[in-house]
């Protein structure tokens, strides 16, 4: 999600730090330049960070399907054991 954004920031700041020379009152147009560059580049570090936590641990799933004797009914169980790494 922040990918874009992070690659979005990065070219901006590219353009202000190293092709364009602008006269911002009060501002360094190279500074602001680098400081999008960074905060494009934390952006998309932040975006991976998120996209490693969210991603299921695992889980094993065991399945058994029986016939009941007596009734001739199927039964089914599904067993989800959640995998216990962190």
């Amino acid at each position: 999600m922040y990918i874009g954004l992070g690659i979005v920031l990065i070219v901006i700041g590219a353009i202000l730090a190293f092709v364009l020379q602008v006269d911002i009152p009060g501002m360094d147009d190279n500074m602001l330049g680098w400081i999008l560059i960074g905060a494009g580049a934390i952006a998309i570090l932040l975006s991976f960070a998120m996209r490693a936590r969210t991603r299921p641990v695992g889980y094993t799933a065991t399945r058994s399907s029986q016939v009941d004797p007596t009734t001739g009914s199927r039964v089914d169980e599904t067993r989800i054991d959640p995998d216990s790494r962190l």
